[in-house]
């Protein structure tokens, strides 16, 4: 079946046409939310009320650009006003120094797998963590992230090399602990 027929048959209210879109994008959806929000339930809300937004702004999808990336955007979008809402993007709570890593004595990295480095994003503050994938793992622009977090363009330039740190700290640290 083609995208545009399942598109045209979601805008329709078809039920097995947004059962198809679930069973094809939630799996891919919900690592995304998780990468936001780490808590698993907290995540299905979101993975949840991601695809409400879908079906019900369907309409304007205009067929610009694909069918995944605008689905993409909304999750961004929906992940972000979660955290809002439970009032987590805390810029003052992130001022804190961070020590500087030693990279001459760091351990062999080659054997931590994909789900211990989530579990190390998923401990990042909520707004470095928001930064880093933002930035790092959706592309957005430092500038991008700035309107949409609503911060100074510095201030998402500061919070994802402090995210970096911190991250790379944490990585270090659970590779010792191996």
């Amino acid at each position: 079946m083609s995208e545009h027929r399942l598109i045209l048959a979601c805008k329709q209210g078809k039920l097995w046409a947004r059962k198809k879109v679930y069973e094809q994008y939630a799996p891919t959806m919900m690592a995304l939310c998780r990468r936001y929000v780490p808590d698993e339930e907290d995540a299905k809300d979101v993975l949840q009320e991601g695809f409400l937004k879908i079906f019900t702004e369907i309409g304007q999808y205009s067929g610009k650009g694909s069918f995944g990336g605008w689905i993409r955007k909304i999750f961004v979008n929906t992940s972000l006003d979660y955290i809002r809402k439970k009032n987590r993007l805390k810029q003052k709570e992130l001022l804190t120094d961070i020590e500087t890593v030693d990279y001459e004595n760091t351990p062999n990295m080659e054997y931590i797998t994909a789900e211990e480095l989530m579990q190390c994003i998923g401990e990042l503050p909520d707004t470095y963590r928001a930064v880093f994938n933002l930035f790092a793992v959706e592309g957005f622009s430092h500038r991008e992230i700035a309107e949409l977090l609503d911060m100074p363009e510095s201030t998402s330039r500061s919070f994802f090399f402090r995210a970096r740190q911190l991250l790379q700290k944490k990585v270090i640290h659970l590779m010792e602990c191996k």
